[in-house]
């Protein structure tokens, strides 16, 4: 194998090393499924980014993500970092947007400098998709909650808007940071389910700056519990929306994620119902923190 370099990058990261790294690798065009595989097996991120293209095909970047266990469609900071990664180590030059293809179809990302050490980037996701909804009992069983932790107001809703979560909310922040998975009750659920990830929520939060808290358990993925999840905040942020839950058609607002793990993350979520039409974007930090090669 020919030298492929690579770059480590903190994606949503409150403080560096923090948020959620990832592993990008550029070149990988002479790579095959399996060796894609094998690397992103032996990195053991969330997930690993090849870059199959340094030069725009049909207006984007070809782009595969994969998870220490299995390739996927699409994925919120190997989207984000990716584009920080193409940006300032591909094109090296100004630019304020760029587009990724992948495996779901095009993804818009724009950024702008927010410090001298990171970028904010934002990317448009899907217009979302509704599968089943799933009762409180059945979804506290898998969380290890009480039925009465659910906030009963709103649905349990599978939602995608590029990757599909379960996603659930849940009354406090004391709630949400009791939640642990049942290990069969998962198991079972995700049989059964469209979304292999469950996403909890509650609008009480550590910092009276931000709107949501968020959990992710994905177990499925390899990830027992994710520290700053893209997708499935975009899922959240059109969920919030559809529902109304802020009593609005649209949010711009902060979401926390990985606080219960030490991994303090912010997302910037932003999302609009246009007359039934859910417009979705999520943002956040990037930085890089390592270079280094394949050889």
């Amino acid at each position: 194998m020919s030298k492929l370099p690579f770059y480590i990058v903190d994606v949503f990261a409150e403080e560096k090393y923090a948020g959620n790294q990832l592993a990008v690798v550029r070149n990988a065009v002479m790579l095959s499924t399996r060796e894609m595989q094998r690397i992103a097996n032996e990195m053991h991120y969330s997930e690993t980014t090849f870059i199959m293209s340094e030069e725009p095909r049909t207006g984007g970047y070809d782009v595969r993500i994969f998870t220490p266990a299995e390739e996927i469609p699409f994925a919120g900071h190997p989207t984000l970092g990716t584009a920080h990664v193409i940006r300032h180590e591909v094109l090296r030059e100004p630019r304020s947007s760029l587009i990724l293809n992948l495996p779901i179809g095009q993804i818009p990302v724009t950024f702008a400098a927010s410090s001298e050490q990171s970028d904010l980037y934002r990317m448009q996701q899907k217009e979302p998709s509704v599968g089943q909804t799933f009762s409180p009992q059945t979804i506290a069983t898998v969380l290890s909650l009480d039925a009465t932790d659910i906030d009963g107001r709103f649905p349990v809703e599978e939602i995608s808007t590029g990757l599909p979560h379960v996603i659930v909310p849940l009354k406090t922040l004391t709630v949400l940071k009791r939640a642990k998975i049942e290990k069969t009750s998962y198991s079972n659920l995700i049989q059964q389910s469209w979304a292999k990830s469950v996403l909890v929520f509650c609008s009480e939060t550590y910092s009276k700056h931000s709107g949501v808290g968020v959990r992710v358990f994905a177990d499925y993925y390899g990830v027992p519990e994710d520290p700053a999840t893209g997708s499935g905040n975009g899922c959240l942020a059109a969920y919030l929306v559809r529902h109304r839950y802020f009593g609005t058609s649209s949010i711009d607002i902060r979401s926390e994620q990985g606080y219960e793990i030490g991994r303090p993350s912010l997302l910037f979520l932003r999302a609009e119902d246009k007359s039934g039409k859910i417009a979705v974007e999520v943002g956040g930090n990037v930085i890089t923190v390592a270079r280094g090669e394949f050889v």
